[in-house]
């Protein structure tokens, strides 16, 4: 398998409780918005960028996001390999727009019956984080 993919995600809620999901392009499933580390990035610079890269959303630097966890899950998108994804919790209270590779946004009600393709790591610890999985 490999070592894991590294990632940053943000479980991204609205005023209603509903939650944030994103499906890339060329791609079927949705997902928590953001993306793999570079190198010389820690989690918190990689989910600062790639969230104003693919939602516009823009993080207060005297507000952090809550820091969830590492958690560990398949990879959505590349057969046979595995995320390792540093997760983040996260309010906002105004629209967000697709953008980079991002070809949809949705909010979902994580309470109903969900009717859409869901990334592993989206479907054990973003729906659900008392889900039984693998977390580090």
């Amino acid at each position: 398998m490999g070592r894991p993919i590294r990632i940053a995600a943000a479980i991204i809620t609205d005023d209603r409780g509903r939650l944030l999901l994103v499906r890339k392009a060329g791609t079927a499933v949705f997902m928590q918005a953001g993306g793999k580390l570079r190198p010389s990035e820690t989690p918190l610079m990689a989910l600062r960028r790639e969230l104003f890269e693919e939602i516009g959303v823009e993080l207060d630097p005297e507000r952090p996001p809550a820091y969830r966890g590492i958690f560990q899950a398949d990879a959505a998108n590349e057969p046979g390999r595995r995320v390792e994804a540093h997760l983040f919790d996260l309010r906002v209270s105004r629209d967000v727009r697709p953008g980079a590779e991002i070809a949809e946004v949705i909010w979902i009600d994580p309470q109903a019956p969900v009717t859409v393709a869901l990334a592993p790591l989206t479907r054990l610890y973003a729906l659900d984080p008392s889900e039984s999985g693998e977390r580090l």
